[in-house]
């Protein structure tokens, strides 16, 4: 490319992040952005990664807000037969454009095939901030062919705190009937949308076309998928099967795939383009993990309830899902080394959630849709004590949709353990 044409996109792009700011409400985003800067401070790489449309470029904007610096989007039809080469004209187009700054944001510079050692340059003498929405591509080949520092910050969609920031609403607790009868209303509202901050502005519609370009473009493309109808039933099965446990042998037989390495190596695409995750059954030996089912959870409520066969009415998974990705969202923005499992016996008694840290477990997390304590399952108490014997564990939380009540178990309603942690319960890490 010419280097005019290079900065014409360039300048484009810069008037078009100054419009979307003016534009649009662009909510704060409730990741470490002080730590960030701090790693800044010295020429270093912050990889910003997390799945498609999820705000990963306003995070790098809004950490550098305050600073100097050049940014520039490579995921732009205008920039499709960039290469290598062209990457130093990039710079120069930057430089002439923003000035000799110290910071430079680089949108999705995986799309230029030798971008690598271009950022590692970079990294000598610069801050550097890249995005991407796959973890293999960036985390993976940034610790393998990038020499240096750098740290991964794993972004999510939108939490429930900042929907309501986004809704103007407030979320200390509740004091009055009419309030609390808001919080759930919002609740129930952001379980059926989802936290992609382009569904507020345009739709369901927008989440299914996000889901669309996410197999397209991050899973078929990237690993080369010859299957593309199975790859498809196959990943639909598993957002309609949220929060259950699953095999690959069962899956096999219903997507018509014989291998089970093939389903193997589909679900790391899956996991490595953020749409979703799964949790191995906790168990002391790793052989046991291993080989026991695993359950999946979406990366997005929203996104499950519009691309599922038939989760949409199933109010108790989509709550455990939503519980799962915001215990991922929390190990993430608080760098706790935390390892999520679920837990299940002999006799079938099952924990949704298993919270270790080290050697220790730390706590117990049971899901159900219940209002009040007459609709908790007797069962579901059962599992929560013998996995708080078996594990030495006594923090155990029951997490419901209408009932509360402090004791040996702790009742928390959704609304108030999505809003709460950022004061009380995390006192108790």
């Amino acid at each position: 490319m010419k280097l005019g044409d290079i900065k014409d996109v360039i300048l484009s792009q810069r008037e078009e992040i100054r419009e979307k700011f003016e534009r649009e409400r662009i909510i704060e985003r409730e990741v470490d952005k002080e730590r960030i800067r701090g790693f800044l401070a010295y020429p270093n790489i912050v990889a910003i990664l997390g799945v498609r449309r999820c705000g990963k470029s306003i995070l790098s904007l809004q950490v550098l807000r305050d600073e100097e610096f050049g940014y520039v989007n490579f995921d732009d039809e205008r920039f499709i037969d960039i290469g290598a080469k062209d990457l130093n004209k990039v710079l120069q187009g930057i430089y002439e454009i923003y000035g000799d700054v110290d910071k430079l944001v680089l949108d999705e510079p995986q799309n230029v095939q030798g971008w690598e050692l271009f950022v590692n340059r970079l990294r000598r003498m610069k801050g550097v901030i890249v995005t991407g929405s796959n973890s293999r591509l960036l985390s993976g080949e940034l610790a393998s062919k990038l020499t240096g520092r750098h740290i991964d910050v794993l972004l999510y969609p939108f939490s429930f705190r900042e929907y309501l920031f986004y809704r103007d609403m407030k979320f200390d607790e509740p004091q009055s009937t009419s309030k609390i009868a808001n919080v759930k209303k919002a609740l129930e509202d952001y379980i059926e949308q989802g936290g992609f901050p382009e569904r507020y502005l345009f739709g369901s519609e927008i989440v299914v076309r996000i889901y669309g370009d996410i197999i397209e473009k991050d899973i078929v493309r990237r690993i080369g998928v010859r299957k593309k109808s199975s790859l498809k039933e196959y990943v639909r099965y598993l957002f309609s099967n949220i929060s259950r446990e699953f095999t690959y042998r069962k899956i096999a037989s219903v997507v018509g795939v014989k291998d089970q390495h093939t389903l193997k190596n589909w679900m790391l695409a899956v996991e490595n383009a953020y749409l979703g995750f799964s949790l191995s059954k906790y168990s002391p030996k790793l052989k046991e993990q291993l080989l026991s089912p695993r359950k999946f959870y979406a990366i997005d409520t929203g996104m499950a309830r519009s691309v599922s066969f038939r989760v949409s009415r199933d109010v108790g998974r989509l709550m455990e899902n939503l519980v799962a990705v915001e215990l991922m969202r929390r190990k993430s923005y608080w760098h706790r080394m935390w390892e999520i499992y679920y837990w299940k016996d002999y006799q079938q008694r099952e924990v949704d959630f298993v919270i270790k840290e080290g050697s220790q477990v730390k706590e117990l997390i049971q899901v159900t849709y219940a209002y009040g304590k007459d609709e908790i399952e007797r069962r579901e108490l059962r599992a929560l004590d013998k996995a708080g014997e078996e594990l030495g564990c006594r923090n155990k939380t029951v997490i419901t949709w209408d009932y509360e009540e402090e004791g040996e178990v702790q009742y928390i309603p959704l609304w108030k353990w999505l809003l709460n942690f950022l004061t009380a319960i995390r006192q108790k890490y």
